[in-house]
């Protein structure tokens, strides 16, 4: 079976080396990982909230985000997924969902068997406990989301967000010279930040005005990434990078 990464560039490893030391051992077992890849279009759910998956979802390529809905049908992002990322890795052991994840952009998805995850666990403690490190840093992302939503204002709180995309996107290769791409829509923005759409473009309009953001379509530069991380209040100690240079 051929492997579904590219020869030259496994998410899953770089996501993995960003936050825990992997042995040759350890990359090797991850390069065949088995798992049915699926090319997804944007905005499809990938699993619901209710599912009980007998399998996990890892990005292998494009956006989704991570989602619940009130019963009045208004949508909360609680987190945006990227290349590397199992976003449902939880319910290999919470066996029924309680949030949704849908694309944002067109995706390559690696659904793996929950057994073939329990196996490589088994036979590789250290995997287990980057994917255990993983599941907490998670938990410490949602925190830090609260804390945005809850306490931060307009600029600030949209400065945040983009200096945490930017910064996982680097963890994963995606980012040179703090360009990137990042085909996430104002609504998108709107559902994750508690704005409405029209404060989002508002908000956006005054982050290119003030020299924070250079966008053009779905690319995203920063012009001054020390002026962002200050007007956004980003300490990225809540990502619990192994490797210093991705933050800088």
């Amino acid at each position: 079976m051929s492997s579904p990464f590219h020869p030259d560039y496994n998410p899953l490893i770089r996501k993995l080396e960003s936050v825990f030391i992997l042995t040759d051992d350890e990359r090797q077992v991850l390069e065949t990982l088995p798992m049915q890849v699926a090319v997804l279009k944007d905005r499809q759910d990938i699993v619901r909230g209710g599912d009980r998956p007998s399998r996990s979802c890892l990005i292998l390529s494009g956006f989704a985000c991570v989602y619940k809905m009130t019963a009045h049908g208004k949508r909360q992002i609680v987190s945006f997924a990227i290349a590397g990322d199992i976003p449902d890795l939880q319910s290999l052991h919470l066996k029924t969902l309680d949030t949704s994840i849908a694309t944002i952009s067109p995706c390559r998805v690696g659904f793996i068997p929950h057994e073939a995850l329990r196996d490589l666990c088994l036979r590789y403690p250290p995997i287990g406990a980057a994917f255990w490190r993983e599941t907490l840093i998670d938990a410490a992302i949602f925190r830090e989301w609260v804390m945005n939503v809850g306490q931060r204002e307009g600029v600030s709180r949209m400065a945040h967000v983009l200096c945490e995309l930017v910064v996982r996107l680097k963890a994963v290769d995606l980012v040179e010279d703090h360009v990137c791409d990042l085909p996430i829509t104002q609504i998108e923005f709107a559902d994750a930040l508690g704005f409405s759409p029209v404060h989002v473009n508002r908000v956006l309009q005054q982050m290119r005005a003030e020299g924070l953001i250079e966008t053009q379509g779905t690319r995203l530069r920063i012009p001054d990434w020390d002026k962002l991380k200050e007007v956004g209040e980003f300490d990225p100690t809540y990502l619990h990078l192994v490797r210093e240079d991705v933050a800088a």
